[in-house]
């Protein structure tokens, strides 16, 4: 177990406790609930990690800034958050963190020392799911914080659920919708790289006719797990769009890697062997593809990326198919 805190102790945005005791009766996942801690009094933050530690992973910051940097790269699964703070107080915390898609959904619980009730009633307007008073009580720091780790739990799996492509088992248009809009104003505001690959099912009307829609369906599901493997990195995105058309979304990547990302996948699928004895391009099953790419420096849109990565797979098409054509955005 890592050391209490001593003298010398120095909190970090980037410093995590790992946890030691099994929580898994509670949470039946791989890794144990993440929990973001942020005030900016390190006593407090010990308080805390010596409370929740056991049962949880323990990120800390010591500034509103440095907690909305965590949330976005972390993904905590519940935040605690010091009300009074120097530069960026908890409220105005919490209400950025509630205006971003991207965190909207991590619950936040107050720890404050205002007993005050318009105070509670303006937390609880910004988003928050409850409060915390000062002087901690340990018990019910756990007690509210399993609660709270419960709900979101429950939540993220009926969520899940409403994102998800019956057939195939990967995100489905609505998700892609929501996280391409996210992830184009976080492109925009850090100044970082955006690609989309768009990839359609060389005459798969043909092969259905063919085979029959069971097989049909069959394929696109080989497809899907096909293209899940082929992408490496937690922050990728793959979603069906529509019929026998799926979409990467990949975040902090350039041209040259989303093209070269598009010529993996173009040869795994082709490695699958699904015979396509309808094809005019080859015996097996085959993928056209389009990229479309916004530079580090360029804005943009989610539009107009999406329109330029959908041009791109047309051309792709009209030249042949089982190829790729690409384009980054100039404006």
């Amino acid at each position: 177990m890592y050391p209490l805190f001593g003298e010398n102790f120095q909190v970090t945005a980037a410093t995590t406790y790992p946890p030691t005791n099994s929580n898994e009766n509670f949470f039946p996942t791989s890794t144990r609930p993440r929990l973001l801690v942020v005030d900016d009094q390190a006593t407090n933050i010990q308080v805390l990690y010596q409370i929740l530690s056991s049962d949880y992973q323990v990120l800390m910051a010591t500034s509103g800034a440095q907690a909305l940097a965590l949330c976005a790269s972390k993904q905590p699964d519940l935040v605690l958050l010091d009300l009074v703070m120097p530069e960026m107080d908890g409220y105005q915390v919490c209400q950025r963190l509630k205006a971003d898609t991207a965190t909207r959904d991590i619950p936040v619980i107050f720890i404050t020392a205002q007993t005050d009730e318009s105070a509670e009633e303006k937390g609880f307007d910004l988003g928050a799911v409850d409060f915390i008073s000062k002087p901690i009580n340990p018990r019910i720091v756990r007690a509210r914080v399993k609660t709270h780790l419960m709900l979101k739990a429950q939540s993220d799996l009926l969520r899940s659920w409403a994102y998800l492509d019956g057939l195939t088992g990967v995100h489905n248009r609505r998700f892609f919708d929501e996280r391409v809009a996210a992830e184009m104003g976080r492109a925009i505001r850090n100044q970082t790289a955006l690609s989309l690959v768009m990839l359609d099912v060389d005459f798969f009307k043909r092969f259905n006719d063919h085979y029959g829609h069971q097989a049909g369906d069959d394929c696109l599901r080989r497809v899907a797990k096909t293209l899940k493997n082929s992408l490496m990195r937690a922050g990728d995105h793959i979603a069906r769009y529509g019929g026998e058309e799926f979409v990467c979304l990949l975040p902090d990547t350039n041209f040259t890697g989303a093209m070269q990302l598009a010529e993996t996948i173009r040869r795994d699928v082709i490695s699958l062997q699904i015979e396509h004895a309808q094809s005019s391009v080859a015996p097996f099953v085959t993928v056209s593809l389009g990229v479309g790419c916004k530079p580090e420096k360029i804005h943009g849109s989610a539009n107009s990326l999406i329109s330029l990565a959908d041009t791109q797979l047309y051309k792709a098409k009209e030249h042949g198919r089982h190829r790729i054509f690409g384009a980054e955005l100039t404006e």
